[in-house]
């Protein structure tokens, strides 16, 4: 039995920013560009959100939500050295370490001997640290696999901790919403509730090839996450193949104008990722997914050794090229190669030199 902590910090770089200027605290604040310039916002804090403000939201909308809104240009150096001043505190605990942005983190203490070996224990230190050293607050989830640990991390935000033992993960998970399942987005959460699906619960009533017909090849993961299981193992450094950021929309985007009016967002959140890991890693391939608002899925990829944004911009086009219609989905990533691997330790990696996104 494996023991998997997921920590993710509470609104991030808005709780750096109010860790810096106490003038911005108990005021809504958001990360993001310039309203003026059609700029997005990144994250905001939890005063901001009760207006409806939210991550990826037009500024100029943000502000019309909200007219107090203090909107500031974010610090991504400040924010990857608190980022690694965090991984410092994960490394006191286990080197078994998956990162997933710059703020969020998967760590595996299976065979951790802190805190004789208490998952829980160690997840409450690691909270205690990141805001005793780095005056910012962190939400963590304590799970025997991944999927949940992700799904109790969030279950108490912000500054919350939620442990789901092995004995009580059936329990749990036969009460859990669809719409908490990583995948079931807005749309194919309210699909299934037409069709009386709403818990984990309901999900089991179907066999895995009638969840397959209905939702393809997610249906197999449905089948497996709905009973909580789930055997991916915390990858570390060493490991990763492959790194990609996704967003589902609320409303379909129906032109390539709106297609590539995410691409700012979307590519930031994935220079995120990237900044997350070993620098021994190399880029070895784009790709851009999108998916259509009949579900029907499309991916066009490209080797590359470059992260520029310029790059999914072709693709983007590309795939517009291919087939021109709405979408509800759209995905960036990229192939990694590991450099340590495939050409020795002594082999060093070329550095990664991003394209900035630039507001229009």
């Amino acid at each position: 039995m494996r023991k998997i902590i997921h920590c993710d910090c509470d609104c991030f770089y808005a709780s750096v920013e109010m860790r810096d200027d106490p003038n911005l605290r108990g005021r809504p604040l958001a990360v993001g560009g310039s309203s003026d310039r059609r700029g997005v916002i990144s994250t905001c804090n939890y005063e901001a959100r009760s207006y409806g403000v939210r991550s990826a939201m037009p500024t100029a909308h943000a502000k019309r939500l909200c007219p107090d809104l203090i909107v500031v240009p974010g610090n991504m150096k400040k924010y990857r050295e608190v980022s690694a001043e965090i991984r410092q505190i994960f490394l006191e605990y286990s080197d078994r370490i998956e990162p997933l942005s710059l703020d969020e983190a998967y760590i595996d203490v299976t065979e951790s001997g802190h805190c004789q070996g208490s998952a829980t224990l160690i997840a409450e230190q690691i909270r205690a640290h990141v805001a005793e050293r780095l005056g910012i607050t962190i939400s963590a989830g304590v799970a025997p696999n991944k999927f949940l640990a992700k799904i109790a991390s969030d279950w108490r935000k912000p500054d919350g901790l939620t442990v789901i033992p092995p004995e009580a993960v059936e329990e749990f998970v036969l009460r859990l919403p669809v719409s908490k399942i990583h995948g079931v987005g807005r749309v194919t959460a309210e699909k299934m509730q037409r069709q009386g699906i709403r818990t984990c619960a309901d999900l089991r009533n179907f066999t895995q090839i009638e969840l397959v017909q209905r939702y393809g090849k997610f249906g197999s993961r449905l089948y497996q996450l709905c009973r909580g299981e789930d055997d991916r193992p915390v990858n570390g450094d060493g490991s990763r193949k492959s790194v990609s950021v996704e967003r589902t929309f609320s409303e379909d985007l129906p032109d390539i104008a709106d297609w590539e009016e995410q691409l700012p967002f979307l590519y930031g959140r994935l220079q995120e990722r990237l900044e997350g890991l070993s620098a021994r890693y190399q880029v070895s391939g784009a790709a851009v997914k999108v998916k259509y608002a009949d579900f029907s899925t499309s991916t066009q990829e490209r080797a590359s050794h470059s992260t520029r944004i310029s790059e999914f911009k072709q693709l983007l086009r590309q795939s517009w090229e291919r087939r021109q219609g709405p979408i509800r989905l759209l995905g960036l990533g990229v192939k990694l190669k590991d450099l340590r691997a495939e050409e020795g330790p002594e082999q060093l990696p070329l550095p990664l030199e991003p394209e900035r996104p630039h507001s229009a």
